[in-house]
Order: structure tokens, then C-alpha cells, then sequence
């Protein structure tokens, strides 16, 4: 596959990534709606996805399969933080911090002695100004300042995820390290809610059709093509296209819960998607100075 077919293929590979994850707001309201808490269903959406997965992984060393799960822990921390924050902090602010990811892939980078171009700082410009835009500014709800503090401890360690994936899963195949992170999702996220008794067993058709779509299009789908993207574009540009995700959430919610479509939203799809664009062009790779 020549340079420029690769660097297509990522960055189809990250929307499908981004569309894949924006079905999460949308399949955990409708959790809420069947009984059965968001955090319930984790343990059972990741081990079905592993379940499915894990026949891709064999012939794998063990020091490949150690690095898949030591990434995917690195995912799981992540995503306890996010929800830690959200019990804490608005949903909108929650999410913008989230986002806050490529500035770290970036920052870490810089520390590598990887300083990021003027484009790569104005792609991420673009896309935070449009992520306030569609999730919201934080606002008198968001004066936790331990609930912004996790919020921003969960975006370093989502930054440190997407570059653990490019620097410790090269060359190995995407569904196998799918695989892994779902593995040791099920495994943490299942003692997780042992320990906080909110392990439960999903019953009735709604609760596991719920389970099901959770394991499909954010995982099986969405976790792949985002190791597909990262292996042919990079952490850094992988994360700013993927950062799209919000809008298409808004999108979705618009379409199949019937929630208002502010105008705001669309200006902010216009910057999320001006960024995802900038940070695909190459130009003229001068080095800028990381500003802290």
C-alpha cells in the first residue's frame, strides 16, 4: 500500500472509529431506559467482545499478548476516570476534557523530543473551539475541582492509550489487540462493580439487545479501525480525526432520541470537522515550540 492510499485508509478508518464510539451516548441512555445502569453492561459488552475476539490472537508471543494487556488496562483507567468525573461534573464538560487527549499525545511527543508543528496546534485549536461549541462550555455545575481534575487525569491517560497503541502494538493485528483490551475491560470493569455491588446479569431481550449493540458498534467495530488508523496515521492525527465523535453523537441523539439540533452544534461540527481536515494536511513540517 503506497504512503498516500495508507494515509486515506487511516483516516476513513478513524471516522468509522468516531461514528463507532458516538453510538455510546445513545446506547447508554437507552441502558438507563431498559434498567440496567451504563456501568452494568461494561463488564458484559467487553467480555462478549473478547469472547468473539480472542481466536484472532493465537500465535501471539506472550510479550505481545503482556503489551496488548498492559494498553488495554490503560484504556480502562481512562474510562474509569471519565465516569468518576461524570458523577462529579456536567456530561458536556466531562466530554470536552476527554478531548483534551490529542493536546496530551501531543505534549508527550514534545517530551519524546517529537515537537508538534504550527498545523498540528492550530488542528487542535479548531477542534476544541468546536467542542465547546457542541458539548457546551462548562458552566455554575462545573466548580468541582476534583471532578476537573479527573476529568483532565482521564484525557493524559486516554493520550497515553493512543500512544501506547502506536508505539507498543505495531504490527499486530487490530482484532487481536481488540481482543486483549476487551479481555482485561470485562476482567476490571466486573471486580470494579463487585466491589461497588453494581454487578449485575442483564435479563430480558431489551437489557442484552442493548448489550449486544454495545459490543458491536463500539467495540468490535469502533476499537479496531482505531488500531488501524493509529498503525497508518499516527497517534496524533489518529486522535484529532476521532475527535469528531461528539458531533456525530449529537447527530445520532438528534436522529433516534429526538433531541433539539442547536445551531451552535453545526458551527461546531464546522471547526471539529476544519480540524479534522488540518490535521491531515501536511505543508511544511516547521517545527513550533510546545507553550505550556
Amino acid at each position: 500500500m503506497s504512503p498516500a492510499a495508507a494515509a486515506r485508509s487511516g483516516v476513513l478508518l478513524a471516522l468509522v472509529a468516531a461514528l463507532g464510539f458516538s453510538s455510546l451516548g445513545v446506547l447508554g441512555k437507552l441502558s438507563g431506559q431498559v434498567g440496567l445502569p451504563a456501568l452494568a453492561a461494561l463488564p458484559w459488552r467487553f467480555a462478549l467482545a473478547a469472547t468473539l475476539l480472542l481466536p484472532f490472537s493465537r500465535g501471539l508471543s506472550w510479550q505481545t499478548r503482556g503489551r496488548m494487556f498492559g494498553v488495554g488496562l490503560l484504556y480502562c483507567m481512562a474510562t474509569h476516570a471519565y465516569f468518576l468525573a461524570l458523577g462529579r461534573i456536567s456530561a458536556g464538560s466531562t466530554s470536552l476534557l476527554l478531548y483534551l487527549a490529542p493536546a496530551f499525545v501531543l505534549l508527550y511527543l514534545a517530551l519524546a523530543g517529537r515537537l508538534p508543528t504550527r498545523i498540528q496546534l492550530g488542528a487542535i485549536a479548531f477542534t476544541l473551539a468546536g467542542l465547546g461549541l457542541v458539548v457546551g462550555l462548562p458552566g455554575p455545575a462545573d466548580h468541582d475541582p476534583l471532578g476537573l481534575a479527573v476529568g483532565v487525569l482521564a484525557a493524559a491517560l486516554y493520550g497515553l492509550y493512543l500512544l501506547g497503541s502506536e508505539r507498543w502494538l505495531g504490527g499486530v493485528p487490530p482484532l487481536a489487540s481488540t481482543a486483549y483490551m476487551s479481555l482485561g475491560a470485562a476482567l476490571y470493569f466486573g471486580v470494579m462493580d463487585r466491589i461497588s455491588g453494581q454487578l449485575l446479569v442483564p435479563s430480558g431481550a431489551p437489557q442484552w439487545g442493548v448489550v449486544l449493540g454495545l459490543a458491536l458498534l463500539p467495540t468490535l467495530i469502533a476499537v479496531p479501525a482505531l488500531y488501524g488508523a493509529i498503525a497508518r496515521i499516527g497517534a496524533a492525527q489518529a486522535s484529532v480525526v476521532a475527535s469528531t465523535e461528539p458531533l456525530w453523537t449529537v447527530l445520532l441523539a438528534s436522529l433516534f432520541l429526538a433531541e433539539p439540533l442547536r445551531a451552535g452544534v453545526l458551527l461546531g461540527g464546522a471547526c471539529i470537522l476544519a480540524g479534522a481536515v488540518l490535521a491531515q494536511w501536511k505543508g511544511k513540517a516547521v517545527a513550533a515550540p510546545l507553550e505550556l
